[in-house]
């Protein structure tokens, strides 16, 4: 098992990167990683081998998402530093990814609702626990998109990420009233 202690050193570091970009996208991908993991163990859901593949799907698009926002972001620090390379090309990309991993996360919290309603006995939970982390995680990620575009009040992808907030939420709300 991967050692949990050395990511958390590796986040609390003194270091720029990993942010909060990147572990939003790694904590919605465990949250997807969580909905398999219910399919999988869950032998009454008849569909759940799709159910599955869609969760792994997400984690594995989370996963790239959140290499994508480390390097999307060293990219705007490294622009801040050098204002001739110009900055907006950089917090556009800095928007961009974020914009993506809430909508992703959002897709996590919603197969997780479902999860929770299909998945048998103490699965439910694991289902009911990652439709709240994915949620969670659309809303650090969708902060990240408004904070990269304070300059662009009014910018359609801010209204995109909290979209994908409002259907994050009211799938972990549906998850966690659901009984276990």
């Amino acid at each position: 098992m991967t050692d949990a202690r050395e990511l958390a050193e590796l986040i609390s570091s003194d270091e720029a990167v990993p942010a909060s970009g990147w572990v939003a996208g790694v904590s919605a991908s465990y949250a997807a990683a969580l909905v398999a993991k219910a399919a999988v163990r869950s032998k009454g859901w008849s569909d759940s081998a799709g159910a599955r593949a869609q969760a792994v799907d997400l984690r594995d698009r989370l996963l790239e998402l959140a290499a994508e926002d480390a390097r999307a972001y060293e990219s705007a620090l490294e622009a801040l530093d050098q204002p001739d390379h110009g900055l907006a090309p950089a917090l556009f990309v800095a928007a961009e990814v974020p914009l993506a991993l809430a909508e992703a996360a959002a897709d996590v919290a919603l197969l997780a609702a479902d999860a929770t309603e299909r998945a048998d006995g103490a699965s439910r939970a694991d289902a009911a626990a990652a439709a709240a982390l994915a949620a969670g995680a659309a809303r650090a990620a969708a902060k990240l998109v408004s904070i990269n575009l304070s300059t662009q009040p009014g910018d359609e992808r801010i209204a995109a990420a909290e979209r994908a907030v409002e259907a994050a939420d009211d799938a972990a709300r549906q998850a966690l009233a659901a009984e276990i």
